[in-house]
Protein backbone atom coordinates (compact mmCIF):
# COMPACT_ATOMS: atom_id res chain seq x y z
CA UNK A 1 0.00 0.00 0.00
CA UNK A 2 1.41 3.36 -1.09
CA UNK A 3 -0.18 6.43 0.51
CA UNK A 4 0.51 10.16 0.23
CA UNK A 5 -0.85 12.65 2.80
CA UNK A 6 -1.32 16.31 1.93
CA UNK A 7 -3.27 19.37 3.08
CA UNK A 8 -2.99 23.03 4.02
CA UNK A 9 -0.42 23.91 6.66
CA UNK A 10 -1.82 23.78 10.18
CA UNK A 11 -4.70 21.35 9.53
CA UNK A 12 -2.97 18.52 11.40
CA UNK A 13 -1.58 16.73 8.36
CA UNK A 14 1.60 15.54 10.07
CA UNK A 15 -0.34 14.53 13.20
CA UNK A 16 -2.61 12.37 11.04
CA UNK A 17 0.35 10.92 9.11
CA UNK A 18 2.07 10.00 12.39
CA UNK A 19 -1.08 8.32 13.74
CA UNK A 20 -1.43 6.41 10.47
CA UNK A 21 2.21 5.26 10.44
CA UNK A 22 2.31 4.24 14.10
CA UNK A 23 -1.02 2.37 13.74
CA UNK A 24 0.28 0.45 10.72
CA UNK A 25 3.48 -0.38 12.61
CA UNK A 26 1.45 -1.62 15.57
CA UNK A 27 -0.31 -4.02 13.18
CA UNK A 28 3.11 -5.50 12.36
CA UNK A 29 3.40 -3.89 8.94
CA UNK A 30 6.81 -2.62 7.81
CA UNK A 31 6.37 1.05 7.01
CA UNK A 32 8.65 3.34 5.01
CA UNK A 33 7.78 6.83 6.26
CA UNK A 34 8.78 9.70 3.99
CA UNK A 35 8.91 13.27 5.31
CA UNK A 36 8.48 15.20 2.06
CA UNK A 37 7.36 18.47 3.66
CA UNK A 38 10.26 20.90 4.18
CA UNK A 39 8.29 22.68 6.94
CA UNK A 40 7.06 19.61 8.82
CA UNK A 41 8.81 17.36 11.29
CA UNK A 42 7.40 13.89 10.95
CA UNK A 43 10.19 12.40 13.06
CA UNK A 44 9.16 14.12 16.30
CA UNK A 45 5.49 13.39 15.57
CA UNK A 46 6.40 9.72 15.36
CA UNK A 47 8.24 9.93 18.69
CA UNK A 48 11.71 9.48 17.20
CA UNK A 49 14.36 11.17 19.35
CA UNK A 50 17.14 13.26 17.81
CA UNK A 51 14.83 14.33 14.98
CA UNK A 52 16.63 17.68 14.62
CA UNK A 53 19.83 15.84 13.65
CA UNK A 54 18.33 14.19 10.55
CA UNK A 55 19.80 15.81 7.44
CA UNK A 56 17.32 16.07 4.55
CA UNK A 57 18.54 14.29 1.41
CA UNK A 58 18.12 17.49 -0.63
CA UNK A 59 20.86 19.05 1.54
CA UNK A 60 23.35 16.16 1.18
CA UNK A 61 25.56 17.92 -1.37
CA UNK A 62 28.23 15.23 -1.53
CA UNK A 63 25.66 12.49 -2.08
CA UNK A 64 23.88 14.48 -4.79
CA UNK A 65 27.18 15.15 -6.56
CA UNK A 66 28.20 11.49 -6.25
CA UNK A 67 24.93 10.20 -7.71
CA UNK A 68 24.17 12.82 -10.36
CA UNK A 69 27.61 14.17 -11.27
CA UNK A 70 26.55 17.76 -10.68
CA UNK A 71 26.72 20.14 -7.74
CA UNK A 72 23.46 21.09 -5.96
CA UNK A 73 22.19 24.56 -6.77
CA UNK A 74 23.37 24.41 -10.37
CA UNK A 75 21.00 24.57 -13.33
CA UNK A 76 21.94 23.37 -16.79
CA UNK A 77 25.06 21.45 -17.73
CA UNK A 78 25.23 17.68 -17.80
CA UNK A 79 24.17 15.28 -15.05
CA UNK A 80 22.57 11.87 -14.74
CA UNK A 81 18.81 11.81 -15.07
CA UNK A 82 18.59 8.27 -13.66
CA UNK A 83 20.95 8.24 -10.67
CA UNK A 84 21.30 5.14 -8.50
CA UNK A 85 18.85 5.38 -5.58
CA UNK A 86 17.81 1.82 -4.68
CA UNK A 87 20.21 1.63 -1.73
CA UNK A 88 19.16 4.94 -0.15
CA UNK A 89 15.98 3.88 1.72
CA UNK A 90 17.98 1.38 3.75
CA UNK A 91 21.20 3.36 4.17
CA UNK A 92 19.70 6.81 4.91
CA UNK A 93 16.69 5.92 7.05
CA UNK A 94 16.27 5.99 10.83
CA UNK A 95 14.73 2.85 12.32
CA UNK A 96 11.95 2.87 14.94
CA UNK A 97 9.84 -0.23 15.66
CA UNK A 98 8.67 -1.44 12.22
CA UNK A 99 9.23 2.05 10.78
CA UNK A 100 12.01 3.40 8.58
CA UNK A 101 11.98 7.20 8.25
CA UNK A 102 13.56 9.33 5.52
CA UNK A 103 13.56 13.13 5.16
CA UNK A 104 13.57 14.34 1.57
CA UNK A 105 13.74 18.09 2.16
CA UNK A 106 12.83 20.78 -0.35
CA UNK A 107 14.52 22.06 -3.48
CA UNK A 108 15.26 25.78 -3.29
CA UNK A 109 14.53 27.11 -6.75
CA UNK A 110 13.49 30.38 -8.30
CA UNK A 111 10.74 29.02 -10.51
CA UNK A 112 8.64 25.94 -11.04
CA UNK A 113 9.63 23.09 -13.30
CA UNK A 114 13.31 23.31 -12.41
CA UNK A 115 15.43 20.44 -13.69
CA UNK A 116 18.32 20.36 -11.25
CA UNK A 117 20.41 17.65 -9.59
CA UNK A 118 18.51 17.82 -6.28
CA UNK A 119 15.04 17.48 -7.80
CA UNK A 120 16.23 14.74 -10.16
CA UNK A 121 17.61 12.66 -7.29
CA UNK A 122 14.48 13.14 -5.16
CA UNK A 123 12.05 12.31 -7.98
CA UNK A 124 14.00 9.17 -8.88
CA UNK A 125 14.07 8.18 -5.21
CA UNK A 126 10.30 8.64 -4.85
CA UNK A 127 9.79 6.67 -8.08
CA UNK A 128 11.84 3.78 -6.67
CA UNK A 129 10.04 3.93 -3.32
CA UNK A 130 6.57 3.84 -4.88
CA UNK A 131 7.22 1.38 -7.71
CA UNK A 132 9.84 -1.02 -6.35
CA UNK A 133 9.65 -1.20 -2.54
CA UNK A 134 7.52 -3.86 -0.88
CA UNK A 135 6.86 -2.02 2.39
CA UNK A 136 3.81 0.07 3.17
CA UNK A 137 4.82 3.60 2.15
CA UNK A 138 3.36 6.75 3.76
CA UNK A 139 4.55 10.11 2.40
CA UNK A 140 3.88 13.27 4.41
CA UNK A 141 3.71 15.85 1.60
CA UNK A 142 3.58 19.61 1.70
CA UNK A 143 0.38 21.39 0.58
CA UNK A 144 0.78 19.97 -2.91
CA UNK A 145 2.36 17.03 -4.68
CA UNK A 146 5.77 18.43 -5.67
CA UNK A 147 7.69 15.18 -5.22
CA UNK A 148 5.30 13.08 -7.30
CA UNK A 149 5.61 12.76 -11.07
CA UNK A 150 3.42 11.18 -13.74
CA UNK A 151 5.33 7.92 -13.55
CA UNK A 152 4.66 7.50 -9.82
CA UNK A 153 1.21 9.09 -9.45
CA UNK A 154 -0.72 6.14 -10.88
CA UNK A 155 1.08 3.77 -8.51
CA UNK A 156 -0.01 5.71 -5.42
CA UNK A 157 -2.97 3.81 -3.99
CA UNK A 158 -4.50 6.86 -2.32
CA UNK A 159 -3.77 10.56 -1.91
CA UNK A 160 -5.25 11.47 1.47
CA UNK A 161 -5.97 15.18 1.94
CA UNK A 162 -6.48 16.36 5.53
CA UNK A 163 -9.03 19.16 5.87
CA UNK A 164 -10.39 21.19 8.77
CA UNK A 165 -13.67 23.14 8.94
CA UNK A 166 -12.62 26.34 7.16
CA UNK A 167 -12.70 27.96 3.71
CA UNK A 168 -8.94 28.02 3.12
CA UNK A 169 -8.62 24.35 3.95
CA UNK A 170 -11.43 23.54 1.51
CA UNK A 171 -9.86 25.67 -1.24
CA UNK A 172 -6.55 23.87 -0.71
CA UNK A 173 -8.21 20.45 -1.03
CA UNK A 174 -9.81 21.48 -4.34
CA UNK A 175 -6.47 22.82 -5.59
CA UNK A 176 -4.62 19.63 -4.60
CA UNK A 177 -7.18 17.53 -6.47
CA UNK A 178 -6.65 19.67 -9.57
CA UNK A 179 -2.85 19.23 -9.35
CA UNK A 180 -3.26 15.49 -8.80
CA UNK A 181 -5.60 15.04 -11.77
CA UNK A 182 -3.07 16.74 -14.04
CA UNK A 183 -0.61 13.89 -13.45
CA UNK A 184 -3.18 11.10 -13.42
CA UNK A 185 -3.56 10.68 -9.65
CA UNK A 186 -7.29 10.13 -9.29
CA UNK A 187 -7.51 7.98 -6.14
CA UNK A 188 -8.13 10.74 -3.60
CA UNK A 189 -9.88 10.76 -0.22
CA UNK A 190 -10.36 13.27 2.59
CA UNK A 191 -9.94 13.09 6.35
CA UNK A 192 -11.78 15.72 8.37
CA UNK A 193 -9.69 16.90 11.35
CA UNK A 194 -10.36 19.21 14.32
CA UNK A 195 -14.08 18.52 13.95
CA UNK A 196 -16.03 20.00 16.89
CA UNK A 197 -19.30 18.19 16.23
CA UNK A 198 -21.96 17.32 13.68
CA UNK A 199 -22.17 20.94 12.50
CA UNK A 200 -18.50 20.90 11.41
CA UNK A 201 -18.93 17.52 9.72
CA UNK A 202 -21.98 18.77 7.79
CA UNK A 203 -20.04 21.90 6.78
CA UNK A 204 -17.23 19.80 5.27
CA UNK A 205 -19.58 17.39 3.49
CA UNK A 206 -21.66 20.26 2.10
CA UNK A 207 -18.66 22.19 0.75
CA UNK A 208 -16.82 19.11 -0.56
CA UNK A 209 -19.78 17.10 -1.87
CA UNK A 210 -17.98 15.11 -4.56
CA UNK A 211 -15.10 13.93 -2.35
CA UNK A 212 -14.85 10.61 -0.52
CA UNK A 213 -14.35 10.99 3.25
CA UNK A 214 -12.38 8.27 5.02
CA UNK A 215 -13.52 9.59 8.38
CA UNK A 216 -13.46 12.45 10.86
CA UNK A 217 -11.19 13.14 13.84
CA UNK A 218 -12.68 15.33 16.59
CA UNK A 219 -10.90 18.35 18.03
CA UNK A 220 -8.89 17.01 20.98
CA UNK A 221 -6.88 19.05 23.49
CA UNK A 222 -4.71 15.98 24.12
CA UNK A 223 -3.45 16.12 20.50
CA UNK A 224 -2.80 19.86 20.78
CA UNK A 225 -0.83 19.37 24.00
CA UNK A 226 1.14 16.51 22.43
CA UNK A 227 2.26 18.84 19.65
CA UNK A 228 3.17 21.62 22.11
CA UNK A 229 5.17 19.22 24.29
CA UNK A 230 6.90 17.41 21.43
CA UNK A 231 5.17 14.10 22.16
CA UNK A 232 3.88 11.74 19.49
CA UNK A 233 0.09 11.98 19.18
CA UNK A 234 0.10 8.19 19.26
CA UNK A 235 1.49 8.22 22.80
CA UNK A 236 -1.37 10.20 24.38
CA UNK A 237 -4.85 9.06 25.38
CA UNK A 238 -7.04 10.00 22.43
CA UNK A 239 -9.94 8.53 20.45
CA UNK A 240 -8.03 9.47 17.30
CA UNK A 241 -6.06 6.20 17.38
CA UNK A 242 -9.18 4.04 17.11
CA UNK A 243 -10.62 6.30 14.41
CA UNK A 244 -7.43 6.06 12.33
CA UNK A 245 -7.42 2.27 12.71
CA UNK A 246 -10.96 2.24 11.29
CA UNK A 247 -9.73 4.31 8.34
CA UNK A 248 -6.92 1.81 7.72
CA UNK A 249 -9.52 -0.97 7.59
CA UNK A 250 -11.40 1.07 4.94
CA UNK A 251 -8.22 1.54 2.92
Amino acid sequence: MKLAVSGKGGVGKTTFAALLIRSLSLQGKHVLAIDADPDANLASALGISGADKITPIAEMKDLIFERTGAKPGTIGGFFKLNPKVDDLPDSLSIKFDHIKLMRLGGVKKGGSGCICPESTLLKNLVMHIVLARDEVVVMDMEAGIEHLGRSTAKAVDRLIVVVEPGRRSIDTAVHIRQLASEIGLTQLALVGNKVRGEKDERFLRKNLPDFEFLGFIPYDEALVEADVNGISPFDVDSDAKQLVQAMIAKL
